[in-house]
């Protein structure tokens, strides 16, 4: 099984007509996802990529049953692209587009709220790679080449580290259901915590990769959901160990400002949680591999 995509999970692309959106639609139809449409205002009634283009997702939910939604449009038209997805009733969004000001994704999360839990979108981004379900589908910006069929979960803040972890993995025969990654801004549509949920109760991920960065409490808050509700073996990874205090290393949430935001802080939070820290990056997928062949320790913190 995978998380949030499939092959049969039906796709349009909000921006689909631009220059990214086009480039990443190619991409992803080539890889296998069932792209069915996309979304251009002004440009609805014709065809492009031998798809049909629509002035809104209403329009395009209504012609094709899209469930899912790709957005790849500016950051000043970011949140209404988002929002208009959900009031067609898209259950998926995944946002790729970085510089979203962070009242906008306020205005955003408060918005999403206003429907039932069983109704509401589940948002992924903004400000990341996207989610790609190895072998099947793939909604995002990812190289799709380097992800092998199997049985690990990845959930991530930083789209290239993920990129390395499934490298790795698939160097060493070890493959990926889904990987999801949740962005780097301050605030953003899904957790860690919302994806561990997610690879926990889905019957064919046997293990599951983190990885994390500096700032903000969202690691924390998933180590201690690891311990109280994880049976599967989780394998983490937090970056910045060298990073000064109070400036933003690449990523808008990737700041130190608290206690409990540096790497070698959240370490030792994951070491009280009963994580523990592997010595390098560099063993990130040997130690999926460890976890997967019933070693001892199960569950994994990796830190540089």
């Amino acid at each position: 099984m995978s998380i949030l995509l499939d092959e049969t999970t039906r796709v349009v692309i909000q921006g689909f007509t631009g220059d990214k959106g086009t480039f990443h639609a190619k991409e992803m139809i080539a890889y296998g996802t069932n792209v069915v449409g996309g979304v251009t205002p002004g440009k609805g009634g014709t065809a492009h990529l031998g798809r049909p283009v629509f002035n809104t997702v209403k329009a395009a939910v209504a012609a094709t049953e899209a469930t899912a939604s790709l957005v790849l449009v500016p950051a000043p038209f970011c949140a209404d692209a988002i929002m208009e997805a959900a009031d067609a009733g898209i259950r998926l969004v995944v946002t790729i587009t970085d510089g979203v000001p962070a009242q906008d994704m306020m205005t955003v999360k408060r918005y999403l709220w206003r429907y039932a839990k069983e109704r509401r979108t589940c948002l992924i981004g903004p400000n990341c790679a996207g989610v790609v379900s190895s072998g099947k589908a793939m909604m995002g910006i990812m190289p799709g080449h380097i992800y092998l069929r199997g049985a690990v979960g990845v959930v991530t803040r930083s789209g290239t580290l993920g990129y390395e972890a499934a490298a790795q993995m698939k160097a060493l025969g070890v493959g990926v259901t889904t990987s999801v990654g949740i962005g780097g801004d301050p605030i953003n549509g899904s957790s860690f915590v919302d994806m561990l949920a997610l690879f926990e109760a889905d019957p064919e991920t046997d293990a599951v990769m983190m990885i994390g960065e500096i700032g903000g409490p969202q690691e924390a808050d998933a180590a201690l959901f690891v311990k109280e509700h994880m049976t599967k073996p989780v394998i983490g990874y937090v970056a910045g160990l060298t990073a000064p205090k109070g400036r933003r290393m690449g990523h808008a949430g990737a700041i130190i400002s608290a206690f409990g935001d540096t790497a070698a802080e959240k370490a030792e939070i994951m070491r009280s949680a009963g994580l523990t820290v592997a010595p390098s990056p560099a063993e990130l997928g040997s130690t999926v591999a460890q976890a997967l062949a019933g070693r001892p320790t199960r569950r994994v913190l990796v830190s540089r």
